[in-house]
């Protein structure tokens, strides 16, 4: 996924160029959005097929309600992922729709940064969709 700016400075258009990113962050530039802004990824490849295409645009909520089923961003082994999430047993796991990727398990919620609240298509407005 790529940040897709949303306005105003930063890699994701949440943080100016100039702010320092916050101390022991995974990612400076997607968390300089997590102080409650919603922000725009670009889906990259194809593990979330067939309900998100690569070239999407996904919205994320960074303060939104993740549960059962919300397809979530997450920072997992360090790297950002974007998958399902799955609540079974007690237990957590972020679920590729693709059956060619496999799932991760998730040892709390502390590893979800943001839940998808719209999927857009560029250049066809009727194709939005919105998750909540």
């Amino acid at each position: 996924m790529s940040p897709t700016g949303c306005g105003n400075g930063g890699a994701c258009g949440c943080a100016s160029a100039d702010e320092a990113p916050p101390e022991g962050t995974a990612d400076p530039a997607l968390d300089a959005c997590s102080g409650g802004e919603s922000f725009a990824l670009r889906v990259l490849g194809d593990s979330m097929v067939p309900e998100f295409n690569e070239g999407e645009i996904i919205i994320i909520e960074p303060e939104g309600l993740a549960r059962d089923g919300s397809y979530v961003l997450a920072w997992l082994a360090d790297e950002w992922i974007f998958r399902q999430l799955r609540g079974e047993h007690g237990a957590w796991r972020l679920h590729a729709l693709n059956p060619a990727y496999p799932d991760a398990t998730l040892d709390s919620l502390d590893a979800v940064r943001g839940v998808v609240i719209q999927k857009a298509v560029p250049g066809r407005r009727r194709l939005t969709r919105r998750y909540v």
